[in-house]
Formats: C-alpha cells, sequence, structure tokens
C-alpha cells in the first residue's frame, strides 16, 4: 500500500488528486470545530454523557466528535446514509425507480439527484428534532422560532455542505468521497483511543500486558477483515460461440464473482440502528437504567452493550440483516436469464431453472460465512469491555469494517489510476 502511494505521488496528475483530496478533508475537519450558534456546548456534553449506546453516539462516532460539541458538522452524512438506504429499498419496492436504475447513467444521475433532495428532507427532519431535544435539555440560549431557524438551518447546511463536499472527492479527487468523509472522522478519534489504551495500560486491571495483547489482537483483527474483504467465491462461466454476420463471437470463458462480506457494513448499521433505538427514545423522556419499571429493567439487561444478551440479539440481528441486503444486491433468477441470453452457462449445469437454484445454494452458503464473520467483528469490543473490563475501549466493529474497507478501496482507486495511464502511454 506505502510502495503504491509512493509511485502515485511521482505521477502529476495523481498528486494533483491526492493533494485535492486532504485538502477536502481539512476542511472538514476545521468545520467540526466551527460550533453552531445560540448553543451552550458545555451542557450538550452533559446530556448525551452516558449515551454512547444510543444512535448519538454512533453519530458522534461518525462525525468525529462533532455531534457532542455541536459543531456545523454535527450531524455528519447519516442523512445522506439513511438516504441511500431509503433509496436502495425504494429502487427494489417501486418498478418504475427499478426501470431507472437500469438506464445506465443517466438513470443513475436521475437517482443521485433524487437522492440529494431526500438527503435535505432528512436533515431538517433530523435538525428540527435535535433542536427540541437540545431545547428541552437547556441547552439553546434563547429559545424561539428565530433562533430555532437559525439553529435547524445550520444543521442542514453543514449536511449539505458536506455531501457537496463527497461528490467533489469523488470527481476530483481519489477514492469515493462520502466513505473518505466518513473514514476521516472515525481515524480523527485515534489521538483519544490511544489515550485511552495508556490510561488503562496505567491504572488496568492487566497492565501493560493487557495493552500489548489488545494491539496484538487488533492487528489479528484487522487481518482477518482485509482477508475476507478481498475473498470472493467465482462461479465459473463459459459462453458458447456464435456467428452474427461475417463475424464469431463468444467462446471464452469467465467467472461471476460474489464476495463473501458483499454487504459492507450495512448490516451492522441496521442491527445497531435497531437497538440503539429504545434507548435514544428513552433518552428523549429522560428514563434511565437506574430506575424502577419495565424499560429501566431492559435497558440495564437487554440493551446495555455490556450485557450478554445485547450481544446474542445483535449477533442474530447482523445474520438476519446480512441475509437481507444480500437478497436486495442479487437476484439469481436475473442472473440465470441474463447468462442464458447471451449464451453462457455453468459448465455442468443446464441454463435456466437449474443454474438460478445453483447460484442460490452457492449465494446462502457465501452469505452465511459472511454474516458469521461480520457478527463475530461487531461482538468482538462487547466481548473486551464485558470480559476484560476495559470501559472506553472504543474500536467498534463498525469503525474497524469501515476503516479497512476505505483503505483498502482508495488504495485499489490508486492503482487502477496507475494502471490506466500505464496503457495510455504504452498506447501513445
Amino acid at each position: 500500500m506505502i510502495e503504491t502511494i509512493k509511485n502515485a505521488w511521482k505521477i502529476p496528475d495523481l498528486r494533483k488528486r491526492i493533494l485535492y483530496t486532504l485538502m477536502m478533508i481539512v476542511i472538514f475537519r476545521l468545520g467540526s470545530v466551527i460550533p453552531v450558534p445560540l448553543l451552550q456546548p458545555d451542557v450538550v456534553k452533559g446530556m448525551f454523557e452516558g449515551k454512547e449506546n444510543t444512535l448519538f453516539g454512533f453519530i458522534d462516532m461518525v462525525s468525529g466528535g462533532a455531534f457532542q460539541n455541536v459543531t456545523i458538522f454535527a450531524m455528519s452524512i447519516t442523512p445522506y446514509i439513511n438516504s441511500s438506504i431509503i433509496m436502495q429499498l425504494l429502487c427494489v419496492a417501486i418498478p418504475a425507480l427499478e426501470r431507472m436504475q437500469k438506464e445506465g447513467e443517466e438513470g443513475r444521475k436521475k437517482i443521485a439527484k433524487i437522492m440529494r433532495y431526500g438527503t435535505v428532507v432528512l436533515a431538517i427532519i433530523q435538525g428540527v428534532g435535535l433542536y427540541f431535544m437540545l431545547n428541552s435539555g437547556g441547552a439553546v440560549v434563547e429559545p424561539g422560532f428565530k433562533n430555532a431557524a437559525i439553529i435547524v438551518m445550520t444543521f442542514t447546511a453543514g449536511t449539505a455542505f458536506l455531501m457537496w463536499l463527497g461528490e467533489q472527492i469523488t470527481e476530483k479527487g481519489i477514492g469515493n468521497g462520502i466513505s473518505l468523509i466518513i473514514f476521516s472522522g472515525i481515524v480523527s478519534r485515534g489521538p483519544a483511543l490511544c489515550k485511552s489504551l495508556y490510561n488503562y495500560g496505567q491504572t488496568g486491571e492487566y497492565g501493560w500486558f493487557g495493552v500489548i495483547g489488545i494491539l496484538i489482537l487488533a492487528i489479528v483483527v484487522v487481518g482477518f477483515v482485509v482477508t475476507f474483504n478481498d475473498a470472493e467465491r467465482r462461479i465459473p462461466v463459459q459462453y458458447s460461440k456464435r456467428v452474427v454476420g461475417r463475424k464469431m463471437y463468444g467462446g471464452q470463458s469467465t467467472h461471476i464473482p460474489i464476495k463473501v462480506a458483499s454487504s459492507g457494513v450495512m448490516p451492522i448499521i441496521f442491527a445497531m440502528s435497531i437497538l440503539a433505538f429504545p434507548a435514544t427514545v428513552c433518552s428523549f423522556f429522560n428514563v434511565t437504567s437506574n430506575g424502577e419499571g419495565v424499560m429501566p429493567w431492559l435497558l440495564r439487561n437487554v440493551f446495555n452493550q455490556e450485557a450478554i444478551a445485547y450481544a446474542f440479539i445483535y449477533f442474530l440481528l447482523i445474520l438476519f440483516f446480512t441475509y437481507f441486503y444480500s437478497a436486495l444486491q442479487f437476484n439469481p433468477i436475473e442472473m440465470a436469464n441474463n447468462m442464458k441470453q447471451n449464451g453462457g452457462f455453468v459448465p455442468g449445469v443446464r441454463p435456466g431453472r437449474p443454474t438460478s437454484d445453483l447460484i442460490s445454494r452457492i449465494l446462502s452458503k457465501i452469505t452465511l460465512v459472511g454474516a458469521i464473520f461480520l457478527g463475530l467483528v461487531a461482538v468482538l469490543p462487547i466481548f473486551l469491555n464485558t470480559v476484560m473490563k476495559m470501559p472506553g475501549f472504543a474500536i467498534g466493529g463498525t469503525s474497524l469494517l469501515i476503516v479497512v474497507g476505505v483503505a483498502l478501496e482508495t488504495v485499489k482507486q490508486l492503482e487502477s489510476q496507475m494502471l490506466m495511464r500505464h496503457y495510455k502511454g504504452f498506447l501513445e
């Protein structure tokens, strides 16, 4: 990876793209420290203490601490993520959107435009809800319609600017802009994590031996994530020869690649959101785990990240959403029909229904392996917090998968850019 970056830096065009990307990331980090007017940051920090297992904790993680500090990028890019998830589901449910998705570049542009409008609408809704919550906690300096409008529009404008920033990085920089913004927000919490590890080494039950063991375990987990991120099952496909006019087409052998971790971090995000929803709703009504009753008991024993029940339900939800998201991405019947129409077949398998059944069986097995992998990576931090008694250990499964996945994808894009320029120079 280091060698790829060094070689890319030697190419003037790629060097400009890398510098542009770094400049955009610096702008993102600068905006993450500009406070929203008419709010009291100290009061807000007190409101969100001990709420790491709610949706606010996830937003704060993605924004690199901007949410807890109520800066202009407090909501980060989460409305865009929600908009993209909703759009993917609508493309499956609504035939018109599905047809638009298959129209090629023009269809993708129309869907991207709808996603932008959806992001702004969701940002306004989320900003209004955030304002009412901050107002109920006494964080707003002078409550009123004018100040409410200023605060909500500041939150919304910050999200819209980040969306534009991500699109500019994708177009003029290196890598996927939205992913790099999330990546930089998570990585920015590295110093706080190092401080937490140092404090644990000084005062923890296992001391520095525990810290060394955790670092070794983290390296091993990263290795597994890299391996599973690139792992794929290849289904061989043979295309028969056919004559069109005076030319002969087909006859080549290829394969259908099915990645083990094709769903990425989406199942973890879905599962985390569902488990965090009860705690988030309770936080609006000031219901805590210290009280008496059904909900406080559930917050202590089920919706608590240190509870065994939480880890078990979390793991099962990840398994379910991995299969659900895989079903949205792959349609074995459509894949088999496309192969049949183009003269392709899997060696030893008849085209049509037998081929789709084969793809379904392989997909089911691969999805199970990927789901177990995602579940183990997600539950590992809970095991460290519960068994090793290490509070504040913030390497979550989602964070780790995002950081490793974005880093690998960015390096692959650099390699493809260099390869493209190599062939272009060769042809000239």
